[in-house]
């Protein structure tokens, strides 16, 4: 059902576009070369830096997957969204150190001294192949919003969605990416922190909710709360959002790695307290709508949002949730068309390349990205919808890829061998277990999947290690090793 938007909702989206529009073309003055482009000169607040991947780890994925949890199972929306909270702030401990020692342009820079040139390829290649398809998911639920609000397709809303987040993505970089989510941020809450008392209200209150809700409806309810599920989930989770490209480039924007640590910390403290923001309204909405059809669940936030916002205010919340998708595909875009330029381009095509040809590079490996990603999503539905289609894809291709990066710069023992049996064995057994495993639960599916990418990555030792490839990793241990006390006598 579309739900027209009043003249008073279509300026405020208008105004917001062109704040966006007009945010990139002056931050596009501050990108001078490529390393501008992509990390910022290593100058970025820690602040800023938190919210940015914030805004760079949520879309609006929340508002429909999450919300979609929550109508049908209550507050194991929470449990399940929690998963990222918990993600970031161990990784904070064991990785934000390492990734800022490791002084990197783009993420996967650091692949080709711990692994050699064959694996930084491999995993640039599939790297870049994994954001396109899981990013397809995210422009997906935009195309759901902009297909509700603007009375247009959904292929036509993944378009101008795509198209929106590449005006100021390719002309500013990741400077254009970093304020406009200080601005989206700050719309998002307040339209949030607007949603969830007027939720409550409806329904007479917290109190009335929890004693109108079904019984099941509590942190641990339904299949998504047995131990099983959510100790399966949030394995995944760790390891994905560990190695997204979008947190470690953050991580190595920041001046320190004391700011990298409190970056972390930051970033994880707003998303514990956001999916309450985000989870509570539609929770609410199994009170206040609950004869919703099951192909509407995924809209139970959308419909509380258009029965209870005034005029304006519901321009600003359709605002707040493309504030949520399209920072996340900029900083996706950002990120990606940097690993096409530095990682693939520089090193196959132009070895020589100027930081000025790398500029222009990037910005059209920005465009080839986003038009990759609006294709895809196309296709999202038919996987079962935005919750079901992240959690297949994350494990079944997300997981092989990422081990390597995520855990290659914690321990020294797994070498290029291990590498290419976990991408291999570990894409191979998915689809496997996913097509073959009759009766076989995702969870087991999942964990069996990850147990033979972990064999593979440290089995691949017992093939030996070439002198040089030690050499070379041991070279870089020594750099991301040293003691917290180094660190501190160096940055004083």
């Amino acid at each position: 059902m579309n739900i027209p938007l009043t003249t008073l909702d279509i300026a405020v989206l208008g105004v917001y576009a062109v704040l966006l529009i007009g945010v990139g073309l002056v931050m596009g003055k501050k990108v001078k070369n490529a390393g501008d482009f992509f990390s910022g000169g290593k100058k970025v607040p820690w602040w800023m830096g938190a919210i940015s991947s914030y805004m760079a780890m949520i879309s609006c994925f929340v508002f429909i997957a999450y919300a979609q949890i929550g109508y049908e199972d209550g507050l194991v929306g929470l449990t399940v969204f929690w998963s990222t909270a918990f993600a970031i702030l161990v990784g904070t401990f064991v990785f934000a150190r390492r990734w800022q020692r490791a002084n990197l342009a783009t993420p996967v820079e650091y692949l080709e001294r711990r692994y050699g040139s064959g694996v930084r390829q491999m995993l640039s290649w599939s790297g870049v192949a994994f954001r396109i398809i899981d990013n397809a998911v995210r422009l997906y639920t935009l195309g759901i919003i902009a297909s509700q609000f603007l009375g247009v397709s959904l292929p036509a809303g993944i378009a101008l969605g795509a198209a929106v987040v590449l005006v100021y993505t390719v002309m500013g970089g990741i400077w254009s990416v970093l304020v406009t989510d200080i601005i989206q941020c700050a719309v998002l809450m307040v339209v949030a922190l607007t949603v969830l008392p007027l939720s409550l209200n409806a329904v007479g209150g917290l109190g009335a909710l929890y004693r109108a809700v079904p019984e099941h409806f509590s942190l641990f309810g339904g299949h998504r709360g047995t131990f099983y599920f959510l100790a399966t989930y949030y394995l995944i989770v760790f390891i994905k959002y560990n190695g997204a490209w979008s947190f470690v480039q953050r991580l190595s924007s920041v001046p320190s790695e004391r700011d990298a640590v409190k970056m972390g910390i930051l970033s994880s403290a707003i998303f514990f307290v956001f999916p309450i923001l985000a989870v509570l309204p539609a929770v609410a909405a199994r009170v206040y709508l609950p004869d919703l059809p099951p192909e509407m669940h995924e809209r139970c936030y959308i419909e509380m949002c258009t029965r209870l916002l005034p005029p304006g205010m519901l321009g600003l919340m359709v605002a707040a949730m493309l504030a949520a998708s399209l920072s996340t595909l900029a900083a996706e875009f950002n990120v990606t068309s940097g690993v096409l330029a530095t990682d693939i381009y520089r090193r196959i095509f132009r070895k020589n390349a100027s930081e000025r040809e790398l500029l222009v590079v990037a910005r059209l490996g920005t465009i080839l990205v986003a038009s990759l990603i609006a294709f895809g999503a196309l296709y999202v539905s038919q996987l079962g919808g935005a919750f079901e289609a992240n959690k297949l894809l994350m494990a079944l291709f997300g997981v092989p890829i990422v081990i390597p990066t995520v855990f290659g710069i914690l321990w020294r023992r797994p070498n290029t061998k291990g590498v290419y049996l976990c991408v291999v064995a570990g894409v191979v057994s998915g689809i496997l277990l996913k097509t073959c495993g009759n009766g076989l639960s995702w969870e087991a599916g999942t964990l069996i999947q990850i147990g033979v990418c972990f064999a593979g990555f440290f089995g691949g030792a017992l093939f030996g290690t070439p002198k040089k490839e030690q050499e070379e990793r041991n070279a870089l241990f020594a750099q991301i090793d040293f003691s917290h006390k180094e660190q501190e006598m160096q940055e004083k």
